[in-house]
């Protein structure tokens, strides 16, 4: 039989009726078309029907209608939008708080997951805020390069970010768009500087400093400080001019204005003399790759003597980092083909001459803490694949928390289902719902947010120890950090209801009143897959521990090809070597003293291009070098595999002969057995100089584990200056060793501080950030695990009264405990038992992925899956067990009479 079909009316037309219509007329109207129609298409036809059903529509768009007054119908009884009204919203927020008030447990379970979790997220976030602010201070920041330069030989190619002084004034007269040019000289002679401040009437203070750097008079116009004290434009006009950090006039000279007071600068940077103060900038400039703690100009001390008397050059003397401002809106891709121009008009005949080719290109100077990757930068940088790690922590714990709500409030659905039936009856929409449950998840975020935002202010000074950052509390303040915290917590309110309230609101009053609501399977399932997720990223983060742990571990005890422990520093700065050699010597726990110009662990900037005598100049290679004195590779028991080491024995061994890793012999492809008398060539200035293999030391590592082990030379030196003494100490009872070297040190030092270091804590620096990041993951790894057992503890509590009957009638037909127990954890069991299924291959490529960025590193063994899947699995247990076991253990009658 045909099925009769009614026909309706162009649906367009019913739209725009239904759009332009006032409300409280559009029943009316919308029937008395529909029984008109019908009456047309029986009387002429369905297309005649729908055209005059059309022309009615567009008939009855009287200006009265269109343009009607909210008064006729919107009254506040009766709003278009009713449940966005204030009325309704203040109503939202009064029934969350009775149900919060209501459901103490519930509530408290679910503000503390969410204020431990925003807390994580707020403090992650202004540590990425921090490391994403990096030189964005400066007013040109968009327009500032570093020009960095890729060497390339026969060997491969190398990065290398200094370049001859010659460049920075060659550029800007060569191209327009370069606003300005300067450079920046980090002393290779000395890493610290000492300063005296010697006051009328005051005894004098001396100290030694690090990060003192010189730079251009032209620096302050390229980058920007902010002066508290001083001129930027003239500060470093004057070559006996030095500019202060605020931390360090401070330090100085305590509270007190400081400018035009002088202080003493010693070393190779001012030799004694007498420097003015021109300036004292904001300690806030910090956030820069240029981490200075005092400028002094280029024009004076060591450096200024060395360009004075080296031939201008653009191949050799690599030693000055290189900055221009270009014009704002410069294409850098076109003006990276002009260097390339340049590099062929004025440097590519004298590089064939040394046997390498060069290429310099740009770099965006708010681009090199982050995304540069560049070693021998000014200061260590970072790397942006820390911050994805740890934004992946902190929106993980934050999901965990907001997962907890979520499964609790479904969970609990059979109880609000009542509610849901009542309000729905009463009159109450899908959209009235919604607006309650959300409002219900944001009450509880923005509880969370204001209990977090004290949590967060009151952590900070531990969070910084952990993370070596020095962030403080008015960063809180800060108009961008309260949007983005307030847009949080908006996302959080919005991330934990969404699912409950769409899920609650959707119930038929019906079946809820008549009893025929049961928990859906789907939600069931929903329920166990954000417990799953749950599971997977803290199992994921437990494999991270541990992996990362490993590997630091590793780094730390690796054999590095000599003795590292029990081994002191002291920087010489141009001190009497000799005699203070034979003063420490005295004590018999230090069984032997050693200079160098530069020690394992920290940056060597010296090197060597040597070629084969056999090979031609264009097949050089780099080697690092260093100068040490005979008993340098004694002192540090580097392992000799042919020839000798340097001894006093053989004084002549200073002018051609070396000592030589087995690196270097594998990049000349000389064979051990060969290798004693071979002859390496360096060409310098016009002359080549030839250097004998006397030696040849097992391969050691004189740079840290991220980089694999380079060619590298000791020559020799009989001289009384190196930057460096070694002392290897026989005790680790360093009580009564220091305060003798000290002794001596101010015995022949008078007017110099002692300072020193261990050589392996100095090592060791060199894998802050890994440790730091190692710290941050441990952290944050705990309190991702104790969010998820705090949803999975109100869950299992949940899951025990929901079956309070069921228990109770078991126990009455005899099952026991452990019955009961197993009957209530297996479920969870299976969950967590997934959870590892799924997270062990996705942490281990994640960690795969991390542990590429060593030289040296640990293969990933399967049982540090297994032992973190069970020891999440044994802490899941815990959990439930605890709910599990309280409810087993209770009185069957109890159970059964409370149902």
């Amino acid at each position: 039989m045909k099925k009769l079909i009614t026909p309706l009316p162009p649906r367009w037309a019913t739209r725009l009726l239904h759009w332009f219509c006032a409300p409280h007329r559009l029943d009316e109207l919308e029937g008395d078309l529909d029984e008109l129609f019908q009456e047309r298409v029986k009387s002429v036809g369905l297309h005649r029907a729908r055209r005059r059903y059309v022309r009615d529509v567009f008939s009855l768009m009287r200006p009265w209608i269109i343009d009607r007054p909210s008064t006729e119908y919107a009254t506040s009884d009766y709003p278009t939008l009713y449940f966005l009204h204030p009325a309704m919203i203040r109503n939202y927020f009064t029934v969350a708080w009775r149900n919060l008030v209501r459901n103490k447990a519930f509530s408290a379970i679910n503000i503390i997951g969410l204020t431990t979790g925003m807390t994580c997220c707020m403090l992650l976030l202004l540590y990425i805020r921090s490391e994403l602010s990096f030189d964005r201070h400066h007013e040109f920041a968009d327009d500032l390069y570093l020009v960095n330069s890729e060497a390339i030989n026969a060997g491969g190619h190398e990065v290398y970010p200094k370049l001859s002084a010659s460049y920075a004034q060659a550029l800007k007269a060569e191209y327009p768009e370069v606003m300005e040019a300067t450079r920046l000289w980090v002393n290779i002679i000395e890493d610290r500087t000492l300063l005296t401040v010697d006051e009328r009437g005051k005894p004098a203070n001396s100290f030694y400093e690090t990060k003192g750097y010189q730079v251009d008079s032209t620096f302050f116009d390229v980058f920007s400080y902010t002066f508290l004290e001083g001129d930027a434009k003239t500060a470093l006009n004057d070559p006996h001019s030095v500019v202060l950090s605020e931390e360090l006039a401070h330090k100085l000279f305590g509270n007190t204005p400081v400018l035009n007071k002088t202080i003493r600068v010693g070393g190779t940077t001012g030799f004694g003399e007498n420097f003015k103060i021109t300036g004292v900038y904001k300690g806030e400039q910090a956030r820069s790759h240029i981490d200075a703690r005092f400028f002094v100009p280029m024009s004076v001390g060591w450096v200024a003597a060395f360009i004075r008397e080296q031939p201008a050059t653009y191949t050799g003397n690599n030693l000055y980092y290189t900055y221009v401002r270009l014009k704002p809106g410069t294409d850098t891709e076109k003006f990276n083909r002009k260097l390339a121009a340049f590099m062929n008009k004025y440097v590519r005949q004298s590089l064939k001459k040394a046997g390498f080719d060069k290429r310099i290109f740009l770099v965006p100077v708010k681009n090199i803490h982050l995304y540069s990757q560049l070693a021998n930068i000014v200061t260590a940088t970072s790397s942006a694949k820390y911050l994805y790690i740890l934004g992946s922590i902190a929106l993980f714990t934050l999901l965990i928390a907001c997962i907890n709500f979520m499964n609790l409030s479904t969970a609990r659905s059979a109880k609000r289902a009542t509610e849901v039936g009542v309000r729905k009856v009463l009159g109450a929409g899908k959209q009235g719902l919604v607006g309650q449950f959300l409002g219900e998840s944001m009450l509880l975020a923005i509880i969370s947010l204001l209990i977090a935002s004290l949590a967060v202010s009151l952590s900070l000074p531990a969070f910084n120890q952990l993370t070596g950052k020095s962030l403080a509390t008015s960063e809180l303040i800060n108009p961008l950090t309260i949007i983005a915290f307030l847009i949080l917590t908006l996302l959080t309110g919005l991330a934990a209801g969404s699912y409950p309230a769409f899920y609650l609101s959707v119930f038929k009053p019906v079946d809820v009143i008549k009893g025929r609501f049961t928990n859906q399977s789907s939600s069931l399932g929903l329920r166990r897959g954000l417990v799953v997720f749950q599971f997977v990223v803290a199992i994921g983060l437990v494999v991270a521990t541990i992996v990362i742990r490993q590997q630091m571990n590793f780094l730390r005890d690796q054999p590095l090809g000599f003795v590292k422990d029990q081994q002191l520093v002291v920087p010489l700065h141009g001190s009497n070597y000799s005699a203070i050699k034979q003063e420490m010597l005295k004590n018999s726990r230090i069984a032997g003293v050693a200079g160098a110009d530069y020690y394992p662990g920290i940056t060597n900037q010296t090197n060597f291009s040597l070629y084969r005598p056999d090979q031609s100049v264009n097949e050089i290679q780099d080697v690092k070098t260093n100068r040490v004195s005979p008993e340098f590779m004694q002192v540090m028991r580097f392992s000799l595999v042919a020839g000798r080491l340097f001894s006093r024995d053989f004084p002549g061994d200073t002018a051609s002969r070396i000592v030589v890793n087995e690196a270097t012999l594998r990049k000349f492809a000389i064979p051990l057995k060969k290798a004693i008398g071979q002859k390496l060539n360096f060409d310098w200035q016009g002359t080549t100089n030839v250097y004998e293999i006397v030696g040849v030391v097992k391969d050691f590592h004189f740079a840290d584990l991220h980089q694999s082990i380079q060619p590298y030379a000791f020559h020799l030196s009989l001289g009384n200056q190196f930057n460096y003494m070694v002392a290897h100490i026989q005790t680790t009872d360093m009580s009564d060793v220091l305060p003798f070297l000290e002794n001596r040190w101010k015995t022949l030092v008078a007017n110099e501080p002692f300072e020193y270091s261990f050589l392996n804590e100095d090592f060791q620096k060199n894998y802050q950030s890994d440790t730091r990041t190692s710290r941050i993951v441990n952290t944050f790894t705990i309190v991702s695990i104790l969010i998820s057992c705090l949803g999975l503890l109100g869950l299992a509590a949940f899951a025990a009264q929901q079956r309070t009957k069921e228990i109770g009638v078991r126990k009455v037909l005899g099952a026991s405990v452990t019955n009961v127990v197993a009957l209530l954890t297996k479920d969870f069991i299976k969950l967590v038992l997934l959870s590892i299924a799924i997270a062990s291959p996705i942490a281990w490529y994640a960690m795969n992925q991390w542990l590429q960025s060593f030289a040296y590193k640990i293969d990933i063994e399967w049982w540090v899956f297994a032992v973190s899947g069970l020891l999440t699995l044994g802490i899941a247990l815990l959990t439930v067990s605890f709910q599990s076991i309280k409810a087993a253990l209770m009185n069957p009658v109890k159970s059964l009479r409370s149902e």
